[in-house]
C-alpha cells in the first residue's frame, strides 16, 4: 500500500518525468551489471510442486522432489558430530560474542522510577576452539556432579554466550536439555522442573535471586544450581541439599576428570536432544521431545534457504534460546562458520530502554547480517519510523515518501533502487546496524504493511518463516528473490506439507483457485511428541501408511500456483457467533493492529452473542494527542477508562476495518482500552508476544462482562 503525499500535482508531474527519465537512463548499465535479473527469474520460477495429483496430496520444495534432505554434512546425524565437524573446519574462527559492561548506573525518571543504564564497550570473542573446549569440561563437570546420560538437565537462563556452551556440552554428553523461558511465571517453571524430574538446573545469577529462590522448596528432587556468571551474592535462603556452583567451577571439575569412557556416551540421532517447553499461549507449556535427528533436519532445510551463508556472516543473537527460531538460526550459523554476537531486547539499539542515552547499542557495535526477529519488534520498529517521518517537515516528509513509493513499484517488478538506498533509507538502515543482508521473521504471520515497510527501509529481503516447535521450528520460509508479503514460502527441502479438509471453517484441498485447509507438516524435522503427554501425542501426531510422521497444526493454509504457501486462519482462533456466522480473531486483529493508534489488540467472541468485542493498548502519544483534539483533559488512566474516549478509537478501528474488507460482524463493537502493555512478564503474551487468549480472558473478565452486558 502506497504512501499519501500532499505535493502539488503541476509539481508532482514533473517529479515523475524527472524519475522517468532517471529509470530509463539507468536501465540498461542496471540490466549489464546487476545480479537482479536473475533473481526475477528466480522470483518467477515454480518453487514447490504435489507430489501426486491426488486432492490433498503433499507438497515439496522444487530441490526435494524425490528424496526430503535430512543432514547437512555427510555421517553428521547429531548434534555433537555437527559442531566437531564446524570446530574442525572453522577452528580459529570467531564463534560467540559478548560486550564487556563498562559502567552500570540508575537513572532517575522524572516519575520517580529508577531505570538501570549500562554503558557497553566492544564485543570479545571465543573462537570454535574455545567454545569446544569450554563445553567438552563442562559435560565432564556435570558429569563428576553425577549427570548420567538420556537424564534431563534444566536450563533457565537468558539468551548469552554460555547457554550455547551449556547446550553443546550436553548434546556432547547425551544429556536431554530442557528449556525453560526467562519469563516464565513460578508455576510453569515448577511444573517444568518437576515433570522433567531434574536434580540440575543451569541458570544465571540474576534469574536465581529473583525468580528461583521463591520457587526452589517446590522442586523436591532439584540438587545442584549452576551460575553462568559467578557466585550469587547471597545463599543461604536454599534448602538444604541444593548445592550451587559456578559454570567455571564445574569446568575446572571436568578439566581435571578422566574421560576414558566419554565415547560410550556419544547419542545417537533418535536420541532426545532437547525437551522445550513451549511459551504457553494455550494454558500450561508443554515439554516438546525434539531428537538430535529432528532438529538436524530443520536446520538443513533453513540453511538451504539462506544464499552464500558462511564465515562472512555475522549474526545478532537477542530471542530467547529457548524459542525454537532462535535456537535453530544460532545453530544454522554455528554449522557454517558464523559469528554469534550476543544481545538483548533491552541493549539492542541505540534507543533501548537499558542503553544509556549517547551510547551505543548492540546492533550499532556488531553490525550484523543476519537477523530473525518476531512480528511483534518489527512492528514496533515499523511503528516507531513512521512516526519520525510524521514528525518531519513537510519537504523531508514528501521526499520520504516519493522514495518509498518509488521503490515500492520497483521491486514489486524485481528492479533495484541502489540511489535511494543510499539517499534516502540509509539513516534507517542504521538502525539495524548497516549491514543487514537477510532479515529472518517467525513466531507468529507479519502484516504485509509491515513486511514490506522492512523490505523498502531496511534494503534487504525480509523472510516469513512458518513452523513450530513440534517441526522442530521448520516449515517454510520465503525465498529472499521473493518479494511478495503476506506469504509463508514455500515447503523447506526437509519436509513437505499437505492440506487436510476442515468441514467446520469451510475449507478443502479441492477448493478453486487454491486448495486450502488445515496444515499438516512431514518429514524427519517432525518431533517425537510430548514429554509425559501421550494422549495430547496422538491428538497432535500422525503416522501414515507409508510410515511418513506428519503434524497437525491446527493452521488453515492456502497454496498458491508457485508452491507458496499462505497462512489464512486458525481453527482454534474461529469462533461461531449466535447468528451463526464464524468470525477469525486473528484476521480481526492483524487488520487493526498495524493502526498508529494501537500498539496491541485482542479480538474476542461469544458463541452467546451477536458481536465481536476488543481489548487494545493504545499507542499513548496517539490516543493522548486524539484526547487533546477531542477536548478531553486527564491523566494516562483516566483517559484509557473513559467511555468518551472508547467511542473515539472505536470510530478509527471501523474505518480501518471497513478499509481491510472485514465484514460487518467482523468488526468490534465495544472494546476496552488498557493503559497497561502486555509483555511476557505480565503473562499475557508469551515470549515469542503471541496473545495468551485464556489469560487475557481471565485478566479482563469484569470487561467482557460489561461489554456483553452481564454485570
Amino acid at each position: 500500500m502506497k504512501l499519501k503525499h500532499n505535493i502539488n500535482p503541476i509539481l508532482l508531474q514533473f517529479i515523475n518525468f524527472i524519475i522517468l527519465v532517471y529509470s530509463v537512463v539507468t536501465y540498461i548499465p542496471w540490466y549489464i551489471f546487476s545480479g537482479s535479473r536473475q533473481a526475477i527469474a528466480k522470483a518467477k520460477q515454480i518453487k514447490a510442486k504435489p507430489v501426486n495429483n491426488r486432492p490433498g496430496g503433499p507438497y515439496r520444495s522444487v530441490n526435494s522432489l524425490h528424496c526430503l534432505a535430512s543432514v547437512l554434512y555427510p555421517g553428521c546425524d547429531t548434534l555433537d558430530k555437527v559442531f566437531k565437524y564446524a570446530k574442525t573446519k572453522f577452528k580459529d574462527k570467531k564463534l560467540l560474542g559478548t560486550r564487556e559492561i563498562l559502567k552500570e548506573e540508575d537513572e532517575i525518571q522524572p516519575s520517580g522510577k529508577v531505570f538501570k543504564k549500562v554503558i557497553l564497550g566492544k564485543y570479545t570473542w571465543l573462537s570454535y576452539e574455545d567454545v569446544y573446549v569450554k563445553a567438552v569440561n563442562f559435560g565432564n563437570g556435570l558429569a563428576v556432579l553425577g549427570q548420567q546420560p538420556k537424564t534431563n538437565i534444566a536450563i533457565f537462563c537468558e539468551t548469552r554466550a554460555e547457554w550455547m556452551i551449556a547446550a553443546q556440552a550436553c548434546f556432547m554428553c547425551n544429556y536431554q536439555l530442557v528449556t525453560l523461558y526467562a519469563t516464565l511465571g513460578g508455576a510453569a517453571i515448577v511444573h517444568g522442573l518437576n515433570e522433567t524430574e531434574v536434580t540440575t538446573i543451569i541458570t544465571s545469577k540474576e534469574l536465581m535471586q529473583t525468580k528461583l529462590k521463591e520457587i526452589v522448596s517446590q522442586v523436591p528432587l532439584l540438587r545442584h544450581i549452576i551460575t553462568v556468571d559467578g557466585k550469587p551474592t547471597t545463599w543461604s535462603e536454599f534448602p538444604k541439599g541444593v548445592i550451587v556452583h559456578t559454570m567455571a567451577s564445574v569446568q575446572a571439575m571436568g578439566a581435571k576428570a578422566d574421560a576414558g569412557n566419554k565415547q560410550q556416551a556419544r547419542p545417537v540421532p533418535s536420541d532426545i536432544a532437547v525437551i522445550m517447553y513451549t511459551s504457553g499461549s494455550t494454558g500450561i507449556p508443554k515439554g516438546v521431545m525434539i531428537s538430535h535427528c529432528n532438529i538436524i533436519a530443520g536446520i538443513t532445510g533453513m540453511a538451504e534457504r539462506i544464499p552464500n551463508l558462511g564465515e562472512k556472516d555475522i549474526y545478532i543473537g537477542y530471542l530467547p534460546l529457548a524459542h525454537v527460531l532462535e535456537l535453530s538460526a544460532e545453530l544454522v550459523c554455528l554449522s557454517h562458520g558464523c559469528r554469534i554476537g550476543y544481545s538483548s531486547p533491552q541493549t539492542l539499539a541505540d534507543q533501548s530502554s537499558k542503553i544509556k542515552k549517547g551510547s551505543k547499542g548492540d546492533v550499532t557495535t556488531l553490525k550484523p547480517t543476519l537477523m530473525a526477529a518476531v512480528p511483534e519488534i518489527m512492528d514496533r520498529i515499523y511503528k516507531n519510523v513512521m512516526n519520525k517521518v510524521n514528525e518531519m517537515t513537510s519537504f523531508q516528509r514528501n521526499l520520504f515518501i516519493l522514495a518509498y513509493n518509488y521503490k515500492m513499484e520497483q521491486i514489486s517488478k524485481g528492479y533495484t533502487t541502489p540511489l535511494c538506498d543510499s539517499l534516502i533509507f540509509r539513516k534507517v538502515r542504521m538502525l539495524l546496524g548497516g549491514k543487514i543482508r537477510v532479515l529472518l521473521c517467525g513466531g507468529a504471520p507479519l502484516s504485509a504493511a509491515t513486511q514490506r515497510f522492512m523490505n523498502i527501509c531496511f534494503c534487504c529481503p525480509v523472510g516469513q518463516g512458518y513452523g513450530l516447535t513440534e517441526s522442530a521450528g521448520a516449515g517454510t520460509i520465503t525465498e529472499v528473490w521473493d518479494y511478495t508479503t503476506g506469504r509463508v514460502g514455500a515447503p523447506l527441502v526437509c519436509c513437505e506439507i499437505k492440506l487436510m479438509n476442515w468441514e467446520e471453517g469451510g475449507y478443502y484441498n479441492t477448493d478453486k483457485p487454491y486448495p486450502r485447509g488445515e496444515i499438516l507438516i512431514g518429514g524427519q524435522n517432525v518431533t517425537v511428541g510430548y514429554y509425559k503427554n501421550e494422549g495430547r501425542t496422538k491428538k497432535d501426531f500422525t503416522i501414515d501408511e507409508n510410515g511418513q510422521r506428519w503434524l497437525h497444526t491446527g493452521d488453515i493454509g492456502e497454496f498458491h500456483q508457485d508452491g507458496c504457501l499462505k497462512i489464512i486462519d486458525r481453527k482454534k482462533d474461529l469462533v461461531k457467533l449466535q447468528a451463526g456466522e464464524y468470525v477469525s480473531l486473528g484476521k480481526v486483529e492483524a487488520a487493526l493492529k498495524n493502526l498508529p493508534l494501537v500498539d496491541n489488540i485482542c479480538a474476542y467472541a461469544s458463541s452467546f452473542h451477536s458481536y465481536v468485542i476488543g481489548f487494545v493498548v493504545p499507542n499513548q502519544k496517539e490516543l493522548v494527542e486524539l484526547a487533546r483534539k477531542k477536548g478531553f483533559k486527564g491523566t494516562w488512566e483516566e483517559i484509557c477508562n473513559s467511555p468518551e474516549m472508547e467511542k473515539e478509537v472505536l470510530k478509527v478501528l471501523a474505518e480501518a476495518a471497513m478499509a481491510a474488507n472485514l465484514e460487518k460482524f467482523e468488526i468490534p463493537v465495544k472494546i476496552r482500552l488498557s493503559p497497561d502493555p502486555w509483555t511476557p512478564e505480565t503473562g499475557l503474551v508469551t515470549d515469542a508476544f503471541k496473545l495468551k487468549r485464556k489469560e487475557l480472558t481471565a485478566y479482563y473478565q469484569q470487561d467482557i462482562d460489561r461489554m456483553y452486558g452481564r454485570k
